[in-house]
């Protein structure tokens, strides 16, 4: 970063930002299939948005440490060239521009346009939703390479809508389920069904798609006041208040309809939360604004994603950096790394329709949930930088030096042993294919360096 970056924010912009970065899709999107995974069991379904927000939360205390330190470096990739290495720094460069962003943008999209067409009162799963994901990648493909101005203004103005709708509900959504005893038949009812593998440990998994996205936050650092203080309370109180935001979320959702129905009812399920408390034509109101949340998501990912292989490029890394490396003189976008980026969120969109959507998948043992694996695979990335924080950071006083990482690592590793629970086989071929993805890339980060 710029030294001479301007120390402008204070602490509650600095929480702001993290709030907004955090809170996008994901509490929409999971908050049926945290229920799910559970059978019904509303108190474990808690449990696991708690356990969930924890690991978020001494992760981003650990990365708020690093940022502190490293005060001119920005980013999760930079982290890991300081404390762990650049070979290690491009592994994870490489895995973020073709697996992490593109996946986690496709997925986007598509819950965009589910909820979209919810709205509409569209009876659309299959293709036609596709279509519409599809639709909503290349729009905001176009908005942040055309008018990366206007993609900023509407970065900013999604952060106010995406919380209206959680805030009402969390409040009048308990309020009503308390009035009436929804809240507390649901509350009591235990499991309704019976779920294969660990109930707790696929809810756990399932809410890190919702919780993703606080790393970001380490960037503005240096423009931050008093960051040696400012940076790890922003991180830690922000990413606490998500967890209380999405907990109580998720009650008032109980408060407002049967777990069988929220079930049943799958993305609808929320919308019929909304009407039947706020009425139908308030409920379709504040719906838009979770349609609005969700799209403000797509645009932040798709922001992050354009700059994946330019962000290779700048350090002369992967194929081809001086054409990736190019930055268009009038919209100032990284054109060709923008191109291949819309491009990867494509092919990851048709596999997130083939792997999980089609009637019969198209990928076999190749299947998996590309919503979560490639979150938790960032979780086990964390570990060896966790690691080396505690090797290296030798000037440090012992709880910032080995109690904090120590519990990043324990923290991380907890998602990870969930994640091999209950998901089981699909692990060991999603890691085929992650291996296979990495060892291209490091091939090419030689053939980068010899252009």
């Amino acid at each position: 970063m710029n030294e001479g970056l301007e120390k402008r924010y204070g602490l509650l912009t600095a929480i702001a930002m993290v709030v907004g970065i955090v809170i996008g899709s994901g509490v929409f999107f999971k908050a049926e299939k945290v229920l799910v995974a559970t059978g019904g069991d509303l108190p474990t379904g808690l449990l696991a948005w708690f356990l969930g927000g924890m690991v978020m939360v001494i992760c981003a205390y650990n990365f708020a440490i690093m940022a502190t330190k490293h005060e001119k470096v920005s980013g999760v990739v930079d982290y890991a060239e300081v404390l762990v290495g650049p070979r290690y720094a491009y592994f994870f460069a490489w895995f973020m521009a073709t697996i992490y962003f593109p996946a986690m943008t496709s997925v986007v999209a598509w819950v965009s346009a589910r909820y979209f067409g919810v709205l509409m009162g569209w009876s659309i799963v299959g293709p036609e939703v596709m279509v519409i994901a599809g639709v909503f990648l290349v729009g905001s493909y176009v908005v942040n390479a055309l008018a990366p101005k206007l993609a900023g203004i509407l970065q900013v103005s999604t952060t106010v809508a995406k919380l209206i709708p959680l805030f009402l509900m969390a409040i009048v959504g308990t309020i009503f389920g308390m009035k009436n005893g929804v809240l507390a038949a649901n509350m009591s009812s235990g499991a309704i069904v019976e779920v294969a593998g660990n109930p707790l440990f696929t809810a756990v998994v399932g809410t890190c798609f919702a919780y993703e996205g606080w790393i970001c936050a380490t960037s503005i650092n240096s423009e931050l006041k008093d960051s040696k203080k400012n940076l790890p309370r922003a991180l830690t109180f922000g990413t606490i208040f998500v967890v209380i935001v999405y907990m109580v979320y998720y009650v008032g959702l109980a408060g407002a309809v049967e777990n069988e129905i929220m079930m049943a009812g799958g993305e609808a399920g929320a919308k019929l939360a909304f009407s039947t408390v706020f009425t139908n034509a308030g409920g379709t109101l504040l719906f838009v604004f979770v349609v609005i949340s969700c799209l403000g998501t797509l645009n932040g990912l798709m922001m992050a994603n354009t700059r994946g292989f330019y962000a290779m490029a700048a350090r002369k890394e992967g194929p081809r950096p001086r054409v990736f490396s190019v930055v268009d003189e009038v919209t100032k976008m990284p054109t060709n790394s923008a191109l291949l980026g819309l491009m990867m969120a494509m092919l990851w969109l048709a596999y997130f329709y083939g792997a999980n959507l089609a009637p019969t998948p198209w990928f076999g043992a190749f299947c998996f949930d590309s919503s979560e694996l490639p979150i938790i695979t960032i979780y086990a990335m964390y570990i060896p930088i966790f690691v080396m924080q505690m090797v290296k950071e030798k000037e440090m006083p012992t709880f910032q030096r080995v109690i904090a990482p120590l519990a990043g690592i324990l923290a991380s590793g907890f998602m990870v042993l969930a994640a091999i629970i209950s998901l089981g086989k699909a692990i060991i071929f999603y890691m085929i294919l992650f291996a296979v993805v990495q060892a291209f890339g490091m091939a090419l980060k030689t053939y980068g360096h010899n252009e």
